[in-house]
């Protein structure tokens, strides 16, 4: 047997256990999702496939019962929307910046974004709460969205994909008259489309599934997001598993959606963000 088919079996063998590592979570909470809360409390999270003990029960409780699941959910995907929006435009715009213009300080400044890539966000926690009290913005919204504003991985991966773009691109703009912003626009924008799919379903995904930012700024039930509301279902005085396992399980269909919709570019933007420059 060759080399090379021997190299394609064992890499298929590989990506076949992943790919079972990756799925068997996502059943076990799809199962889970048609069994009762007592289920979940008596067996735990498991494998079995008892159809004589699953029904839409669950379902029905989250489409008609009386709880705050939906409120969450929209909270959660106005958030990330938004958020993804303005983090792609100012991370690319700076990005640009530093991939399109010499300046002094340059440098210095994008050492900065490497340092600031470095940091644990956890570290950040105590100074970032203070700032955002003494702004007025606890309880909001602004508190959750303004310091992912500008993402120190976002602006590096933008501006690697960018030192892959012919500098002759932007001077044969500037010699058809166009100003910097419609060159940034009209030529720079539409080339960006791979590395903007790959970067936003990473920071969907983040915004998502973020939950100890928001749970410290965030104290109006009516403003929580889906990870915060998900875990007030849990309490000593008792654990609502029914609306937690279902509620679970949609909670992933957003991303599988916004997966889904940007795969054409994702593979492309990953790989050029990484090689280029």
């Amino acid at each position: 047997m060759k080399t090379g088919t021997i190299r394609k079996i064992i890499l298929f063998a590989f990506f076949s256990v992943l790919c079972l590592l990756i799925l068997v979570p996502f059943y076990a909470v799809t199962i889970a999702s048609f069994k009762p809360g007592e289920d979940l409390i008596r067996y735990g999270l498991n494998l079995r496939f008892n159809l004589s003990a699953m029904s839409f029960d669950n379902f029905v409780f989250l489409f008609t019962g009386e709880h705050a699941y939906f409120t969450w959910f929209f909270n959660s995907l106005l958030l990330t929307v938004v958020q993804v929006v303005v983090t792609l435009l100012v991370s690319a715009t700076v990005a640009y910046g530093f991939s399109a213009y010499e300046f002094r300080g340059k440098t210095l400044l994008f050492i900065c974004v490497l340092l600031i890539m470095m940091v644990p966000f956890e570290i950040l926690l105590l100074p970032l709460y203070t700032l955002t009290f003494n702004m007025g913005l606890m309880n909001s919204y602004s508190a959750i969205i303004l310091p992912g504003v500008a993402s120190a991985a976002t602006i590096f991966f933008f501006r690697q994909y960018l030192r892959g773009i012919p500098k002759e691109m932007i001077a044969a703009g500037r010699v058809d008259g166009a100003n910097e912003y419609a060159i940034y626009v009209r030529l720079i924008l539409p080339v960006m489309k791979p590395s903007f799919a790959a970067m936003a379903i990473l920071n969907g995904m983040n915004s998502w599934n973020n939950f100890l930012w928001p749970f410290m700024v965030l104290s109006n039930e009516n403003k929580y997001t889906l990870p915060i509301g998900l875990k007030t279902l849990l309490t000593p005085y008792g654990n609502n598993y029914d609306l937690l396992i279902v509620g679970s399980f949609f909670s992933i269909l957003p991303i599988l959606a916004l997966f889904l919709g940007f795969q054409k570019y994702f593979i492309d933007g990953m790989t050029a963000g990484a090689v280029k420059g």
